[in-house]
């Protein structure tokens, strides 16, 4: 949400989503009212290459594994492969080596599409694979997305939480807050 707190609630998650589900609509309207210029098996490539590295490795690995746990890399090679700086890369080698073309729109689509929809974003390696809820994430959210920073008691709030109005940050972390 900010520099310091990089976590989500429950509605600002949706919103992020949201956001991408306008990406998905502006690249998917682009792509549908060009379907003539379109070179499908560039489309399909495109489309597919993103999941054939990026995520079915992981996937398989993930199924395979008896505890759930899969080496780094399959969690590396899934955000490396759905990074829109990545696939940014990818689309500008593409225009530079063959020219601008609409199936280049798949990228976008696919990214957006697995963001806005399903709502998959990059992996931690603190979490498995596939998606599953993590008990300390469930009992943080209890606290944290029910409890406004203004009701946190006093011995909590950094001198920058304190009171209501704008506030700027002190630059000390909670640990170092002045009592």
């Amino acid at each position: 949400m900010d520099t310091h707190n990089l976590c989500q609630t429950p509605t600002t998650y949706r919103l992020l989503r949201l956001e991408y589900l306008l990406g998905l609509a502006v690249a998917a309207g682009f792509f549908v009212a060009h379907l003539g210029a379109v070179r499908w098996w560039v489309a399909v490539v495109l489309f597919a290459y993103i999941d054939v590295i990026g995520y079915l490795p992981g996937a398989v690995a993930f199924r395979r594994s008896r505890d759930g746990r899969i080496h780094r890399a399959y969690y590396v090679l899934y955000n490396l492969m759905h990074s829109l700086a990545f696939q940014g890369l990818v689309v500008a080698g593409w225009i530079w080596a063959a020219g601008p073309e609409w199936a280049l729109l798949v990228i976008p689509i696919h990214l957006c599409g697995d963001r806005g929809l399903f709502g998959n974003f990059v992996k931690s390696f603190t979490v498995p694979f596939e998606p599953a809820a993590h008990p300390a994430v469930g009992a943080a959210l209890r606290t944290f997305a029910t409890v406004p920073w203004y009701a946190l008691p006093a011995s909590d709030a950094t001198p920058s939480d304190a009171g209501p109005g704008p506030r700027r940050s002190s630059g000390r972390r909670p640990s170092e807050a002045v009592r």
